[in-house]
């Protein structure tokens, strides 16, 4: 049950946007154990004063002006191999698909529990068992 926030610069083509969403989906359900059709994105195009990103690079990284911020909640408890697995997966099939350097894919996780989900009619769908 991830929430995919993809940010990306507005000059991104709908193919490529596509694309993006596809590749990150493809590898959650292929790294991460989502299922099959849990699939939520928000993806926001941006100004180029709207993505702030260190331009002398961080970590021994360099990014341009095409870096893709992807932040992604979805339930704890997976491993870190698991997490490692996805990035790369991200990484490669953005490169490969699209064109995009790995450099200019920025990925961040965010671990929450299964009760803070509600996927509609104001339920908590997997509320804990008493």
């Amino acid at each position: 049950m991830p929430l995919a926030r993809i940010d990306v610069a507005a000059d991104y083509t709908a193919e490529t946007v596509k694309i993006i969403g596809e590749v990150i989906y493809d590898a959650m359900t292929s790294t991460a154990n989502v299922p099959v059709n849990d699939r939520f994105q928000i993806i926001n195009r941006h100004a180029k004063d709207e993505l702030v990103y260190p331009e002398a690079g961080y970590l021994g990284v360099s990014y341009t002006a095409k870096i893709v911020f992807i932040q992604i909640t979805w339930n704890a408890g997976r491993r870190v191999e698991v997490k490692k697995a996805f990035y790369q997966a991200v990484a490669e099939g953005l490169h490969t698909r699209a064109g995009i350097r790995k450099e200019d894919v920025w990925i961040s996780l965010i671990d929450v529990q299964r009760e803070d989900w509600s996927f509609g009619n104001g339920e908590m769908q997997y509320a804990p068992k008493l």
